[in-house]
């Protein structure tokens, strides 16, 4: 699941819902926001507000 998440983000920056929708693997929400913070932890995936809404992109 990891990996479809990284997949989705290398090609653009999205937000929590955009990645959501394009990752088949994960089905909630939740389960996703575990997933971006594993990734962060690990110092591959970063964040940043822009106009009120949260991206993600491989770092």
């Amino acid at each position: 699941m990891e990996q479809s998440v990284l997949n989705a983000v290398q090609k653009e920056h999205l937000t929590s819902y955009e990645i959501l929708q394009r990752v088949e693997d994960v089905s909630m929400l939740l389960s996703l926001y575990n997933i971006l913070d594993k990734l962060s932890n690990k110092g591959i995936l970063k964040s940043y507000v822009k106009q009120d809404t949260k991206y993600h992109y491989v770092a």
